[in-house]
């Protein structure tokens, strides 16, 4: 079957979005629960912006009914043209659970792409913060902001890029470490913390965004993605710095295009008081100081 052909818009929800019958092109271990997985879906991957995510959900199971959001990891060519993405996973549930079987050639549903994305990076120093499987959105921000790679139909252009580029990468242990090698292959500073010292800092990654807050050439804008609680104090730190923050909030969803209403979150308003507003759309990624988190 013609992938291209089998995708079709949600008109009157995301008029950018499509959904589609993708194809399962790769599907690897990178690390302890933690995999990479490569499907064929030209119509979305040529619109996808870093930061962006979309839907995936297998096809013909009723258990889970639903299907799950994943952020892009990045887009893949084929003959010179985007082909399709490739997005990280963590099993900790059953639809990842049966992902871990897919095998090329399988079939699933796929809509997107979906919510904002992350701004396009500024001139001066970029930190990008990230816990766990926070990580995976940031390749294609390194990627952008290195001038490796464009994104979006039309594509996204910056005028002035960033002067470096910074990672720190928190997980439990050197087992959950996934895709750093990719990091450093785009040329930018990757720093990893573990909770049981197994890899470089012993302690919080907040620890490494402290230490680059407080050196000789501190980040002008911080983006992050990863735990709620890590997040929060992501925003704390940037905050007290008086360092922009834009943190990517990793919301269970539903729909993913807005109808549902189970992905809300409490937003500030201009006028001071809070009111709720939609992961899937209005985010994922949210200016830290609209955000109210624990």
């Amino acid at each position: 079957m013609d992938v291209a052909a089998s995708c079709q818009t949600l008109p009157g929800l995301v008029p950018s979005a499509t959904q589609c019958e993708a194809v399962v092109e790769e599907n690897e271990l990178l690390a302890r629960d933690t995999w990479r997985m490569r499907i064929r879906c030209p119509e979305i991957a040529r619109q996808i912006v870093p930061g962006q995510f979309f839907m995936v959900r297998d096809q013909g199971v009723g258990d889970p009914m639903l299907g799950r959001p994943f952020a892009l990891l990045d887009v893949w060519d084929e003959a010179g043209e985007p082909a399709g993405v490739d997005f990280g996973y963590l099993v900790v549930g059953k639809l990842t659970g049966l992902m871990t079987s897919w095998t090329r050639g399988d079939r699933c549903d796929v809509w997107g792409p979906l919510g904002n994305g992350f701004p396009i990076p500024a001139a001066g120093r970029l930190c990008m913060v990230a816990g766990g499987i926070g990580q995976t959105p940031f390749l294609a921000v390194a990627r952008e902001a290195t001038g490796a790679r464009v994104y979006g139909n039309p594509s996204r252009s910056i005028s002035k890029r960033p002067d470096s580029i910074e990672l720190c990468y928190g997980v439990r242990s050197k087992e959950y470490l996934a895709a750093v090698e990719l990091f450093r292959e785009t040329g930018i500073d990757v720093g990893i913390a573990t909770d049981d010292g197994s890899v470089e800092h012993h302690g919080f990654v907040t620890d490494l965004l402290s230490t680059s807050l407080q050196g000789e050439s501190p980040p002008d804008a911080v983006y992050c993605c990863g735990p709620e609680p890590m997040m929060a104090a992501v925003a704390r730190i940037s905050a007290e710095a008086g360092v922009p923050c834009w943190l990517s909030l990793e919301t269970p969803m539903a729909c993913g295009f807005g109808i549902c209403f189970s992905c809300v979150t409490r937003v500030k308003m201009d006028d001071g008081t809070w009111d709720y507003r939609r992961t899937c759309v209005e985010g994922p990624v949210f200016p830290a100081e609209k955000l109210c988190l624990s």
